[in-house]
């Protein structure tokens, strides 16, 4: 059984660490590798020394609270790799590259970087080489409509596209429908005090 590289993107929101649980429970197999990236913003070269350092301080601990999640699980080997954001925001795609992942697992949200790339880019498809799960959890019912109208139509994009392999999986709990009473064709004796019987004698025919 070949090896599997399977990169899961560290955000500090509830929808990344939803999407490493349905990875650990759903795809990961034994022998797989996973990858925990984190990328911290981009800072200018003004301010990059000491606030890099923090940032990146703080994404590794981050790191560390999603790998506690993975030891959960037997035989899971981790990596962490914590690197800094470019300008252009393609950092992660040269990230993935890099690592040679066969799979990326990434949980959606409003800021998600696949949005963000699929609005600054044509075709972002290009420049992955691995299959793309994005996990999705239902929205939040007292969010208004508009607050996801841009990240639904980028999610269009993404479907969009032939050159990769990208899986849309919606997470909702499973909901048991209503059963209806069984219909009972005929009553028997529901009440044996309401029945009168009365018993007439048979008339013969003289």
């Amino acid at each position: 059984m070949d090896v599997r590289k399977v990169v899961v993107v560290v955000e500090e929101v509830e929808a990344s660490r939803t999407a490493l649980e349905w990875a650990l429970h759903n795809i990961i197999r034994y022998g797989d590798i996973i990858t925990l990236l984190h990328l911290y913003p981009f800072t200018s070269s003004k301010s990059k020394s000491n606030k890099s350092r923090l940032l990146r301080l703080k994404g590794f601990h981050l790191a560390l609270t999603f790998q506690d999640i993975c030891n959960n699980f037997s035989n899971t080997k981790v990596e962490i790799v914590v690197t800094q954001e470019n300008k252009e925001g393609m950092k992660i795609v040269g990230a993935v590259r890099e690592i040679g992942a066969s799979m990326l697992v990434v949980g959606l949200h409003d800021h998600s970087f696949l949005y963000k790339l699929a609005m600054g880019h044509d075709n972002i498809f290009r420049y992955f080489n691995c299959r793309v799960i994005a996990i999705n959890q239902p929205p939040n019912p007292i969010m208004s409509p508009q607050t996801h109208q841009s990240p639904v139509s980028s999610l269009g994009a993404l479907h969009t596209s032939t050159n990769m392999d990208f899986s849309h999986i919606q997470i909702s709990e499973l909901e048991v429908p209503e059963t209806p009473p069984l219909k009972v064709k005929y009553r028997i004796c529901p009440d044996p005090t309401a029945i009168i019987w009365r018993f007439k004698k048979s008339r013969r025919r003289r």
